[in-house]
C-alpha cells in the first residue's frame, strides 16, 4: 500500500463555558450564607462594586451580582419587556462567540466583556491554563501533530534500563554500557570482546561475565556475537538447549543445504525426532533487535566506527 499525504477540514460543535456561565453555576451551588459571604468578599475585594438600596436597581457587576430582596428582585426575572431578538438573548446569557477567555499572552478579551476582578481560589482554571495543559498545544498556538506521537524507546535506550538494575557496579555497569553501544540494530554485538579488553583495560573474563548478563536481557536473544549463539540463548530461555538441539545448532550449515541424512547422524535423532527440532528452530527470532524499530542505530553505529579506530 502506497504512503501519501493529505489535508483535511473537520468542522465541529462544542459547548463553550464563558466567564458568565460558570459564574452562575457556581453561585448557583452556594446555600444563602455562603453567598452572603461571597458578596462581602467581592464588595471588599472590588472597590468600584457599590452595594444596592432597597429602592434601586441593582447594578450589574462582572463577579458579583447584589441581588435586592422583594420586589426588585421580582423585577429581575419579569420586567416590564421581555427580550425576544436571538441577538439579545445571547449578549444576556453570554453564549456569543466572541466571549471567550483570555489568551496565553495576557490579552483580554473583546470589548464586549467588562474587566473582571482576580480570580477566586476555589474557581476553576481559566481558558489559558487548559490550554496549556495540553501537550500538543505549543506557546505560538501552532498545530503540532508530533506532539501526539508517544515516544518509542530505541533498543540501547531498553537494554541501558535493564543494565541499571542489574548491575550496581560502576565499573560492570560502564563495562556493560559499552557492550550496549556495540549491539547493532538486528541485536546483535558487533565488536570483538578482545578489542573491548584492551579499550577498556579490564580482563576477557570480566568483559565475558558482564555479556552473559546482558544476554539476558529483552529481548531475548539479544547481544549475541552470531545466529548460534542467539538461537542457543533463546532455546536456554525455554529450557530446550539439550544435546541433541546442540548438536543442530552446531551443523547450521548442514542445515541449510538440507542434509538431513548428515544432521540425523550428527544429533543422534531420528527423522520424527529432526523434524520437530527443525520446526522449533524456526520458531524463533534470528534478529530480535528489529521489533523495537531502533531509531538511534545509526548514531550507535557512528559510536562503534569511533571505538574501533
Amino acid at each position: 500500500m502506497a504512503l501519501s499525504q493529505r489535508l483535511e477540514f473537520r468542522q465541529t460543535q462544542a459547548l463553550v463555558m464563558t466567564p458568565q456561565l460558570m459564574q452562575a453555576i457556581k453561585l448557583l451551588q452556594l446555600s444563602s450564607l455562603d453567598l452572603a459571604a461571597y458578596v462581602e468578599a467581592e464588595l471588599e475585594k472590588n472597590p468600584l462594586l457599590e452595594r444596592a438600596s432597597d429602592g434601586e436597581a441593582p447594578a450589574v457587576a462582572d463577579d458579583a451580582t447584589v441581588a435586592p430582596s422583594g420586589d426588585a428582585a421580582e423585577g429581575d426575572w419579569a420586567g416590564d419587556e421581555l427580550e425576544t431578538s436571538r441577538s439579545d438573548m445571547e449578549a444576556g446569557l453570554g453564549t456569543e462567540l466572541e466571549n471567550v477567555f483570555p489568551d496565553d499572552d495576557g490579552a483580554r478579551a473583546p470589548a464586549a466583556q467588562s474587566s473582571h476582578s482576580a480570580p477566586d481560589a476555589d474557581a476553576p482554571a481559566n481558558y489559558s491554563e487548559w490550554s496549556a495543559s495540553g501537550a500538543a498545544a505549543p506557546a505560538d498556538g501552532d498545530y503540532n501533530p508530533e506532539a501526539f506521537v508517544s515516544a518509542t524507546a530505541t533498543l540501547a535506550d531498553h537494554l541501558a534500563e535493564q543494565l541499571v538494575l542489574a548491575e550496581h557496579d560502576p565499573v560492570r555497569r560502564m563495562i556493560g554500557q559499552y557492550l550496549i553501544d556495540l549491539v547493532d540494530e538486528a541485536g546483535y554485538l558487533a565488536g570483538d570482546l578482545d578489542a573491548v579488553a584492551d579499550k577498556l583495560g579490564a580482563s576477557r573474563t570480566a568483559i565475558e561475565s558482564v555479556l552473559s548478563v546482558i544476554q539476558g536481557f529483552d529481548p531475548v536473544g539479544v547481544a549475541a556475537r552470531d545466529l548460534r549463539e542467539c538461537l542457543a540463548i533463546q532455546l536456554r530461555e525455554r529450557d530446550r538447549l539439550d544435546p541433541a538441539m546442540q548438536a543442530l545448532l552446531d551443523n547450521l550449515d548442514l542445515l541449510a543445504k538440507r542434509d538431513l541424512p548428515g544432521l540425523r547422524r550428527r544429533c543422534g535423532v531420528d527423522d520424527e525426532d529432526l523434524a520437530d527440532m527443525i520446526a522449533e528452530l524456526r520458531q524463533l527470532n534470528p534478529k530480535p533487535g528489529l521489533a523495537f524499530g531502533d531509531r538511534g542505530a545509526a548514531d550507535r553505529a557512528g559510536r562503534v566506527r569511533a571505538c574501533r579506530t
